[in-house]
């Protein structure tokens, strides 16, 4: 199965969702979040007829989609070629990582007093990529993080931070694909996601920021140091 046919078989899912009426916002909020997915990798191009097809949209809608989510670094557009999904570099790690500390780490701290269904989900997304550890799909698990971390930024009860998150998140699972084992490169996280949580959930919201920051720190270096050895190819 191709990239397209992949995406394709996704998408229809979400056809009632969109509708014909939908704005672009709405397309291009399915798009991201196969972004997050990561059904798409960097530099995969995209089918205005197949994705168009597939989400019962008008041609307009779609390229405006794509619009709004060129303008978010997730897509480009070359003339006489058509759209392709972004290629992140070792500067974009860098810059992703300098602006969702800030919103992470913010989250936590101020966390001791978060919903306990807010708090309840972290545990879920925690509990899915557990389970993808168990069936070794470690893709999964990179998905999984995702939704942890988008879980966590939701501790802050702001709906322009989920979308800022959200949006930053996507871009962010296009980094992952420079990872070549992403068993190794997921699988550890996974443990101190469970440490997060738990110090989380005991209301040690401060430890609980601490191991976020460090965390972040490791990620950001691994993450860096594979684009530079790619880069040196």
């Amino acid at each position: 199965m191709t990239v397209t046919e992949e995406l394709v078989d996704r998408l229809v899912a979400f056809r009632s969702h969109v509708g014909r009426s939908s704005t672009a916002e709405r397309v291009a909020d399915v798009l991201r979040g196969q972004l997050i997915e990561g059904t798409l990798a960097p530099g995969a191009r995209l089918s205005e007829e197949a994705i168009g097809s597939a989400l019962g949209v008008s041609r307009n809608t779609l390229r405006e989609s794509f619009r709004l989510l060129g303008h978010e670094r997730l897509l480009v557009h070359e003339f006489n070629r058509g759209v392709f999904v972004a290629k992140p570099t070792a500067d974009d790690v860098v810059d992703l990582y300098r602006a969702r500390r800030p919103q992470e780490l913010a989250a936590l701290r101020a966390a001791e007093h978060a919903p306990d269904e807010a708090i309840a989900r972290v545990g879920e997304a925690l509990a899915r990529g557990e389970r993808a550890y168990g069936d070794g799909d470690w893709w999964g698990i990179g998905t999984e993080n995702m939704r942890f971390h988008e879980a966590i930024a939701a501790l802050a009860g702001s709906p322009r931070v989920d979308e800022f998150v959200r949006r930053l998140l996507a871009e962010l699972r296009l980094v992952f694909h420079v990872m070549s084992v992403p068993r190794e490169f997921h699988a550890p996280y996974l443990g101190r996601n469970r440490e997060i949580y738990e110090l989380l959930r005991a209301g040690r919201v401060e430890a609980a920021a601490d191991h976020l920051a460090a965390y972040l720190d490791d990620a950001e270096h691994q993450l860096v140091e594979a684009f530079t050895t790619l880069d040196g190819r």
